[in-house]
């Protein structure tokens, strides 16, 4: 049985899809990160490696209350940038208990 791997555009964890797997996946469908928990939409599921995921939003988890969040891009276009230990960082206000947590940006385009 043949395993596609696919790595994680958040993280780099390396995801594998077996035939049969891919078999039960249509056009639409989520995937989630089992060590980030990014979620993927499938946007292509053809033969072999034509296959596509789309990243749909960012997860992270609360300093203040411990809860797990989506960070989408509305929220982050909304944030304001500041620095923060040298670092330029997003601040995001939780969902959840509404207390402010900063977010440092990387290069490809993701959050720490």
């Amino acid at each position: 049985m043949a395993t596609l791997e696919i790595e994680c555009p958040v993280c780099a964890e390396v995801l594998e899809l077996t035939d049969e797997d891919r078999a039960e996946l249509m056009v639409g469908d989520v995937i989630v990160c089992d060590s980030c928990h990014s979620e993927m939409e499938v946007t292509r599921n053809g033969e072999g490696e034509d296959f596509d995921l789309e990243l749909l939003g960012e997860m992270t988890t609360c300093p203040n209350c411990g809860e797990e969040f989506e960070v989408t891009e509305d929220m982050l276009a909304a944030a304001p940038v500041q620095v923060l230990d040298g670092a330029e960082v997003s601040v995001v206000s939780c969902p959840h208990c509404r207390g402010l947590v900063a977010l440092e940006l990387v290069d490809e385009g993701g959050l720490d």
